[in-house]
Formats: C-alpha cells, structure tokens, sequence
C-alpha cells in the first residue's frame, strides 16, 4: 500500500502537471489522480461529489495527499470542504518540482509526504541574479 496523490486544480493545470511529471519520471512510484475544476463551476455539487469519489479511489489505506494550485481559490477550497473521510492533507501552491519531490519518496507515509511537497515546492523557486 502506498498514499495515493490528488491534483485538485483549475482547470488544464493538473493534467498538464501530471503529464510533465510522467515525462521526467516515466513510471510515476505513487499513483496519481486529477481533478480539474472548470473555470465556469456551474453545478457546485455535482463537481463535490465528483472529488470525494476521486479522493475514494485513491485511497489504498495510506491516505491521498491533495495538491492544489492555489490555496484559497476554488478548488483548494473544495478539497477542504469535501472530505470524504478519508485521511487526507493538503498542500497548496503545486509546482511540478513540488509533484517530482513527492514522486520521488514513495516510502514515506502522509505526514512526510506533505513536508516532501512543501519542501520540494519552496526549492523550485529560484531568483537567479
């Protein structure tokens, strides 16, 4: 068993991620799920219910780790509304350096997992001057 990760984001960013990530890795070590919302939500609920079935899946008993684009924004704040029950946390401002760090611990449990994305996060962010 392993953490499942969930890329809850707007709209074309989280395939887009995903994609990149396979790219670089060629075989992702945890299994990675997405969850775009689109720019106009329309029904609110049917794209909740949505998420928490997509958060159950991932689920092997581990837990999912919730990476979102943008903390406060709209899918940020359905992955915190919407827990399912499941052990989750989630972490906000996903980077591709972000997913590639998390990508490359599949040992660690949730907890390390989310330092992991933090961590990998800040470090891809660089002013060269």
């Amino acid at each position: 068993m392993s953490v499942g990760v969930l890329l809850v984001t707007h709209e074309g960013v989280g395939g887009a991620l995903a994609a990149a990530a396979k790219g670089v890795m060629c075989n992702l070590s945890l299994t990675v799920g997405v969850f775009e919302v689109p720019w106009q939500i329309g029904d609110r609920e049917h794209h909740a219910t949505a998420l928490r079935l997509a958060v159950r899946q991932l689920d092997q008993g581990e837990g999912v780790l919730v990476l979102a684009d943008i903390f406060g924004a709209t899918p940020f704040n359905m992955a915190c509304e919407n827990n399912p029950g499941c052990v989750e946390i989630r972490v906000a401002g996903l980077n591709l350096p972000m997913l590639l760090r998390v990508l490359n611990y599949p040992e660690k449990n949730l907890r390390e997992l989310a330092e992991a994305a933090r961590d990998g996060g800040r470090a891809g962010v660089v002013l060269d001057a």
